[in-house]
């Protein structure tokens, strides 16, 4: 299955956007707000979640209108429609029958690195815990299932210490929830990160050794018993603090690469973005047989010339639809005609595309 068909309506800045792929990149160039990065966020949101901006559907919907906005997909043999209407949640239907988020991301493999990314190695924790489930849960569909029976089973954890309960029994039954869904969790993140570095080439855009970094304690060990018993055992601290301050929720994930062993967070601007693009194509090349689009919003920045080359000569290498942005067409020159070029404008507060020749 591939994205073959794409098309939004009262996205954002675009009123209409029709895109039929060929499986060629398609390098999206213009101004500054013209809305290139809005097509890049409409084709996440074939995925499940809120897509690269984490934003609500309320706000992805044009300016001054108050209609919701709509898009739709060719994925393989299915047809697939996510809208969002006002006052009401965003609606996924796959062949015409409503589904849940969740079955988007059986059907289609969304990657993206957008520039607040770019300061990964330096954001606090969560941010790193966010990008290592988006790596895993386009390696295993059922980690979102998994993370929202964890934290639902947590939220009530946490209502159970700030109101200060001390029944041990409404306690046990909690945590044997989020250890169960914890501990697999935990499994996935592991797995996923073995199958990125196996993926990884090197050369231009470096090799890293990844690590899961546990929470407080040990509480990210993958066994259930090991962390119902953490759990247990922090209860009166957790109670002091109204919150769950231990477990899989409080991962990190660690970063080293090259012959002296380089922390991420010690590199330079340019290597934590060529390191942060090994492990999108990394990734990419990990889902081989699978439906995979690559979103790469603003791709050339911190890249010299020689780097953007290698980088497209790698993108065009790859099973997947890709989607770029960049400020100017020259950015994308070394494609050639590998990839297909639309410039975008925007007149009026709408944004317009029209396809240009490499």
């Amino acid at each position: 299955m591939t994205l073959t068909r794409f098309s939004l309506a009262q996205f954002r800045s675009w009123s209409r956007l029709d895109l039929d792929l060929d499986g060629r990149p398609v390098a999206v160039f213009g101004p500054n707000g013209s809305g290139k990065t809005n097509i890049l966020e409409a084709v996440s949101m074939l995925a499940p979640g809120r897509g690269l901006r984490a934003a609500p559907a309320s706000e992805q919907a044009r300016q001054g209108l108050d209609a919701g906005w709509r898009i739709r997909a060719a994925i393989g043999d299915h047809a697939v429609e996510t809208v969002a209407l006002p006052g009401q949640p965003r609606s996924v239907a796959v062949d015409d029958k409503p589904v849940a988020q969740t079955a988007l991301g059986r059907l289609l493999r969304i990657l993206w690195l957008v520039p607040a990314m770019d300061r990964l190695w330096s954001d606090p924790p969560e941010a790193r815990r966010r990008f290592l489930d988006r790596v895993t849960l386009s390696l295993f569909p059922d980690h979102a299932d998994l993370a929202l029976a964890y934290d639902k089973a947590m939220r009530e954890r946490n209502r159970l210490l700030r109101d200060q309960v001390g029944d041990g029994g409404w306690y046990r039954a909690l945590e044997a929830q989020m250890a169960e869904a914890g501990a697999a969790l935990t499994r996935n993140r592991q797995a996923a990160l073995t199958a990125i570095m196996a993926a990884q080439e090197g050369g231009d855009f470096p090799a890293a050794t990844l690590a899961l970094l546990p929470g407080e304690g040990r509480a990210d060990d993958p066994e259930a018993g090991s962390i119902a018993g953490r759990l247990a055992a922090m209860r009166p601290r957790d109670m002091a603090a109204g919150r769950t301050l231990t477990g899989p929720h409080r991962a990190d994930l660690g970063a080293h690469w090259g012959p002296q062993d380089m922390p991420a967070a010690l590199s330079s601007t340019g290597e934590q973005k060529a390191l942060l693009l090994s492990l999108i194509l990394a990734n990419a090349r990990a889902l081989a047989g699978q439906p995979v689009v690559l979103l790469l919003d603003e791709v050339a920045a911190h890249l010299d010339a020689d780097r953007r080359a290698a980088l497209y000569d790698r993108i065009a290498a790859l099973p997947a639809q890709s989607l770029l942005t960049g400020t100017g067409a020259e950015l994308f020159a070394a494609f050639g005609p590998r990839a297909r070029r639309l410039s975008a404008t925007k007149t009026g507060g709408v944004s317009q595309a029209v396809e240009t020749a490499g």
